[in-house]
């Protein structure tokens, strides 16, 4: 029984994270257009920049690793996510 809860809350992550890539992808496409522009509105959280600078670095002398995430929260992917929640519920 237990893995019958664990396989949905598996099934319930892919979803809204699927649901988070397509309303993001949906405001970006979105933005061009002047009444749908709201869609892309949101904000950003990064740890580190675009451009390398600030993020976590680890020299081994040889290699340089880089860690660095970033994270835009936009209206369309909040939407994606909830739209994503009401078709788990549909399975």
């Amino acid at each position: 029984m237990a893995r019958t809860t664990n396989k949905n809350a598996w099934i319930l992550l892919l979803l809204m994270l699927a649901g988070v890539v397509i309303g993001g992808f949906l405001g970006y496409l979105a933005k061009g257009v002047s009444w749908l522009s709201w869609l892309n509105f949101g904000q950003e959280f990064a740890l580190g920049s675009n451009q390398g600078s600030g993020a976590i670095q680890l020299n081994l002398g040889v290699v340089v690793i880089q860690f660095g995430i970033s994270i835009k929260i936009t209206i369309a992917s909040i939407l994606g996510i909830i739209i994503s929640f009401f078709v788990y519920r549909k399975l």
